[in-house]
């Protein structure tokens, strides 16, 4: 195939600017389009990401008590204890945080972050931040029971 042959085809919904990031987005895409077995163990996902607010406390979904400089996350369907890389969609950062949570629900967010991730990927002071995260590892857990339940 000649050079001038191949076109990059740019997704709008994707907007990722990191030339490695969506590298490596386009190898898992072809991987999983090659391989039907090897699409279900793929998961990827980008969109616009927030964080939970500096005076946030409470209970996480899971039943932990929500710790802001723990690495964790709050995703839709997720099961709780799935690790995700999430990266900046347009610079080489990035984190491992743990889906501890439901959410997020504002429309148009794919995720939520804990501050320490938030701080970590330098999206505190603009609040919200396009990112691509890669699912890690799906480990189910056990949600906690409180003693009058037990």
């Amino acid at each position: 195939m000649d050079s001038h042959d191949a076109k990059a085809v740019e997704d709008p919904r994707l907007r990722i600017c990191n030339p490695t990031i969506a590298a490596i987005i386009g190898l898992l895409l072809v991987t999983s389009l090659g391989d039907v077995t090897r699409a279900n163990e793929i998961k990827v996902f980008s969109g616009l990401a927030s964080f939970y607010s500096a005076d946030y406390s409470g209970k996480t979904a899971n039943g932990d008590e929500y710790d802001p400089d723990e690495f964790t996350a709050a995703h839709p369907t997720l099961p709780f204890g799935t690790l995700l890389r999430v990266s900046d969609a347009c610079n080489d950062r990035s984190v491992i945080v743990v889906v501890t949570d439901r959410g997020p629900f504002t429309r148009g967010r794919v995720l939520d972050l804990s501050l320490a991730a938030a701080k970590t990927l330098g999206m505190v002071e603009r609040g919200t931040l396009r990112i691509v995260a890669v699912v890690e590892h799906v480990r189910a857990i056990h949600l906690r029971r409180s003693p009058s339940e037990k």
